[in-house]
């Protein structure tokens, strides 16, 4: 008997064309955002990531401009109470977070992070990071053009997986006088006393912290150079299938099972 192949109507061709399209072009995806201290044993620590996904237009610094609210909440405190609100004042429909360290506390030498986020690749393809570095006043890295870090291409395809911090990217946000007795991490905050500076790179500083006792007990020790590697983030991306999607996936398969009954019966 010549086997008969299953045939679907002109609809249910058309459903499962849609179904195909809408898995392969779906714009929402799943982020997971790593965080990695590169620095060497007993040397600089960092405060949660602050991150956001966004369309290109929130400017948290300038470098050789005085630094505001947003981007000092970050580098003197690592809290972002400021930075938050800006940035989704900015940008409204940007997804914003914070990568907390594993376990919870200073992301110390060697430890990781990871938290993931929902994106959609269309609206939001541009990635902005801050995080204080301690032992410090108001050190820490972040991207000064908001456009630095294109993350998703035009077809929504991840662009960049890994960026590299180095000791040479550290950020003196210049609000705050360095002193070591009134450092985080290892002096007493409510010293501290307004600089009134400008934003600018800065890691030689760090090293006036060594010798001192930081908050979880170790004894800082700088050990940087300018090219030393001290922090990465890395991002896995899956896709999130939109709920419209589940229905023509349920639709699809019902046709495709009401086929091969057809065929059942023909035999």
């Amino acid at each position: 008997m010549t086997a008969i192949r299953p045939s679907l109507s002109p609809i249910a061709s058309a459903l499962l064309a849609l179904l195909c399209a809408g898995t392969a072009h779906a714009a929402p995806v799943q982020v997971k955002v790593t965080v990695e201290n590169l620095a060497p044993s007993n040397s600089i620590a960092f405060a949660p990531l602050r991150i956001g996904f966004h369309g290109g237009t929130f400017d948290a610094f300038n470098i050789g401009e005085a630094a505001t609210a947003p981007i000092i909440s970050v580098a003197e405190g690592g809290s972002g109470a400021d930075w938050f609100p800006a940035f989704m004042a900015a940008d409204p429909t940007a997804t914003v977070g914070s990568v907390l360290p594993t376990p919870a506390g200073p992301l110390l030498p060697g430890a990781s992070g990871t938290a993931t986020f929902t994106v959609d690749t269309a609206v939001n393809p541009y990635f902005t990071f801050a995080s204080m570095v301690v032992p410090s006043n108001d050190f820490f890295i972040g991207n000064d053009d908001p456009m630095a870090y294109r993350l998703f291409d035009a077809q929504g395809n991840l662009a960049i997986s890994t960026i590299l911090q180095r000791s040479r990217d550290v950020w003196d946000a210049g609000s705050e006088i360095h002193d070591p007795a009134a450092a985080a991490f290892v002096g007493t905050n409510n010293l501290r006393a307004d600089q009134n500076s400008v934003v600018a790179f800065n890691f030689a500083e760090i090293a006036a912290f060594n010798g001192l006792t930081t908050g979880p007990g170790y004894v800082f020790d700088s050990q940087l150079q300018a090219n030393s590697d001290i922090y990465r983030i890395s991002f896995e991306v899956a896709p999130v299938p939109e709920p419209e999607t589940y229905a023509m996936m349920g639709i699809g398969l019902g046709l495709l099972g009401v086929a091969r009954l057809r065929r059942r019966t023909a035999r």
